[in-house]
């Protein structure tokens, strides 16, 4: 399993030319001489986790290590130096390694206290996003800019690649469904570094009674948009390899739905089904991995497709949203009446993809319904480009 998994991941690169590894690409972390004379002598507060690496060394420990004081970690969803579940609630807690206090910003709050920053001086945010909206370390990013905002503390943000940064797609979010998982009004896939989204949130406003953080990004180097990068580190538990990136603004809308995306598999995000899904040959079994966490369809077979060579078989098909499966689960499964639930509206950002899709409008009228929108959005993005698209 594991060679057909390398096999795949290797086809699937060898696909997507012009494609940047992360080896060539630096990040802003990386970048040590820009940032870290702004660090010296000064108390830092760190928005990290598992994947905020330089090299093969943790972001806390670099800095540590060259004589940074580190006085305070704030961590996202999944935790700081190992991944916890999606949707598990991350405590507070104090970082064995190095023996400084970790606050959880996915727990009891979602946005730093002004009591964690009385005695710091910069915050400096390090996170691996994906260039999708309801994954939620943007909306981390929001919160903390906001709290920096409101004590006067700087932020300096280490820039990283978006994977899924080559194309922009999908339904622009609508006040009314604004949520964790959807914080500002973008599409589902909206084609900007970490870095640009920060300059765009701070540019348009869109932080709390309209606060400004002082923000300085740290910028990539020989990074552009149209570059397909390969991430050398999982960002988050479930999605574990780059066809799961690339699949995850797709599948990530079955969350909404009575429908498995392989949670609790070796495969999330790889593949669908559910156990009333009919003329599908792919089955699978959810089983709980961790205590407590139990995926959905626990113990049950589930039939449906296996996507792991989609993206190598059909190339053409990458730089937008797949509806189709959406469809396809939807008219399989339409004698559930409750085939979606009330999550779906918070991860579509509409309500209107529910009804389109109860109503059986062909995937083409429902994408033609998402352009005035995107373009509007285009337009407000190409003011906050850092990288050449």
């Amino acid at each position: 399993m594991k060679t057909q998994s390398i096999i795949l991941q290797l086809t699937l690169f060898l696909t997507l030319i012009p494609a940047c590894m992360l080896g060539q690409v630096k990040c802003g972390d990386e970048m040590t001489g820009e940032y870290l004379p702004l660090l010296r002598n000064k108390n830092i507060a760190v928005v990290a986790n598992p994947s905020s690496m330089v090299g093969k060394v943790h972001l806390v420990d670099t800095l540590l290590s060259l004589g940074v004081k580190v006085s305070l970690i704030f961590c996202p969803e999944h935790g700081f130096r190992h991944f916890s579940e999606a949707g598990e609630t991350v405590p507070n807690t104090v970082d064995s390694a190095t023996k400084i206090p970790v606050i959880s910003l996915y727990g009891k709050k979602k946005k730093p206290a002004k009591t964690d920053l009385e005695d710091i001086d910069l915050v400096l945010f390090d996170l691996q996003d994906v260039g999708v909206r309801f994954y939620t370390y943007i909306s981390t990013l929001t919160y903390v800019m906001e709290a920096c905002s409101e004590s006067n503390i700087p932020m300096i943000l280490l820039d990283r690649p978006n994977p899924n940064g080559f194309y922009i797609d999908g339904p622009v979010m609508e006040e009314a469904f604004v949520s964790f998982v959807g914080l500002h009004p973008v599409p589902i896939v909206y084609g900007m570094t970490i870095g640009e989204y920060a300059q765009m949130v701070n540019g348009e406003g869109w932080l709390k009674n309209h606060v400004i953080c002082e923000l300085q990004v740290i910028h990539l180097r020989e990074y552009a948009h149209s570059a397909r990068c390969m991430l050398s580190l999982s960002p988050s538990p479930n999605l574990r390899n780059m066809n799961a990136v690339y699949l995850y603004p797709s599948l990530c809308l079955f969350e909404g739905t009575k429908m498995s995306v392989g949670r609790g598999t070796d495969l999330p995000f790889e593949i669908f089904g559910s156990p009333e899904m009919k003329g599908f040959s792919f089955s699978f079994v959810p089983e709980s991995r961790i205590k407590g966490v139990n995926p959905l369809y626990k113990g049950q077979l589930c039939r449906g497709l296996d996507l792991r060579t989609f993206y190598s078989t059909h190339p053409k098909l990458m730089g937008r949203l797949n509806l189709s499966w959406l469809l396809m689960g939807f008219i399989d499964m339409r004698s559930q009446p409750d085939f979606f639930n009330d999550y779906f509206e918070k991860l579509a950002g509409t309500a209107s993809l529910r009804a389109q899709i109860i109503g059986n409008k062909p995937e083409s009228e429902i994408r033609q319904s998402w352009q005035e929108g995107l373009d509007r959005f285009k337009e407000i993005r190409k003011k906050y480009l850092i990288y050449p698209e």
